[in-house]
């Protein structure tokens, strides 16, 4: 309600790109509104794993279905920009991209998750990570992808992240990290 009534009053600061940070638990008629609005949906997919053992409990089945609804918020139209919420939760990508993938626990079960029709894609979840943060701060023309005249900040993984068993996805490690095309960073080679 205050982004709508800010916008009525200054609709040229719809360019801002506002956003509402941890939209993870909505009412199910805001849903819509992010995307009418402009309003970017701000998510740490890890939430999503750490709280389902007592969301139920704590927000009973009618708040449950605004809680981590990144299926009906992309539906809408919205990107929803990522992060880990360090350091409340691991900074550690893989976990949040496995959480909006597999909407799983870890230790991995083999349950199929909870609110499964919620989940993301890999692409979408990895998305979440790069190209729709940098497009929520306004940096898509220099970062998020590896595209010619942007900087070349890149990871280089232990494993593909759209291929391999969704059950290893959180065990994917940097080997080589570079920032603005330098190396920051190289795994050294575990002993045998």
């Amino acid at each position: 309600d205050a982004f709508e009534q800010a916008l009525a009053a200054l609709p040229r600061a719809r360019d801002l790109r506002f956003r509402v940070e941890h939209a993870q638990v909505l009412a199910e008629s805001d849903i819509p509104r992010f995307r009418a609005l402009g309003v970017l949906p701000s998510m740490q997919a890890t939430h999503c794993t750490s709280d389902m053992p007592w969301a139920e409990a704590r927000l009973g089945p009618e708040r449950l279905q605004g809680a981590y609804a990144w299926r009906s918020l992309l539906a809408t139209g919205v990107v929803i920009p990522g992060g880990s919420d360090f350091p409340v939760e691991s900074p550690n990508p893989f976990l949040g991209i496995y959480a909006g993938v597999a909407r799983r626990p870890l230790p991995r079960g083999e349950d199929r998750g909870w609110q499964p029709e919620q989940r993301m894609t890999r692409e979408e979840a990895v998305r979440s990570f790069t190209s729709w943060n940098a497009h929520a701060s306004h940096q898509e023309a220099e970062l998020g992808a590896l595209t010619p005249g942007r900087r070349a900040d890149l990871v280089v993984c232990s494993d593909d992240v759209f291929t391999c068993p969704e059950e290893r996805i959180p065990d994917i490690v940097p080997l080589l990290t570079l920032v603005s095309g330098e190396v920051v960073f190289r795994r050294e080679a575990q002993p045998q």
